[in-house]
């Protein structure tokens, strides 16, 4: 968790140059944190080969700090309006920011759907699991 006054530093994250196992294998998104409590929550991709951090961003969280700046969370909004999800490191994790100011099950839901279709994978690749 980020602490108060300090927002990490956000980069723009290419799909295309995520590993091919992403779109290639089954993968799982684990959660490792609680939904419904907080504007970011923490998980992992699994695939049968390998892992990486992949959390998930409510993106319109404002308060105690907002979450993103202007012209990235436009970008957020945009990219969700044409379908997609914006696709960013947060700090120094790949992160799915999406609209919203708090992650419950439908937004991570939603964005991992449209992650699948950014990095070419069916959905039927995508599993789910979630911490209550």
């Amino acid at each position: 968790m980020v602490a108060a006054g300090t927002r990490p530093p956000v980069e723009p994250v290419d799909p295309f140059e995520l590993p091919s196992w992403i779109g290639e294998e089954p993968v799982t998104w684990m959660a490792q944190d609680s939904l419904g409590a907080s504007h970011l929550v923490a998980g992992t991709l699994s695939g049968p080969t390998d892992s990486t951090p992949c959390d998930v961003l409510a993106g319109d969280h404002a308060y105690p700090d907002a979450a993103l700046e202007g012209d990235v969370r436009r970008e957020m909004h945009q990219s969700w309006m044409l379908g997609q999800v914006l696709v960013v490191t947060y700090g120094e994790r790949m992160t799915r920011a999406s609209p919203g100011r708090v992650v419950d099950a439908e937004m991570a839901l939603e964005s991992l759907r449209r992650f699948a279709k950014a990095v070419g994978a069916t959905q039927d690749r995508m599993n789910v699991t979630l911490r209550l």
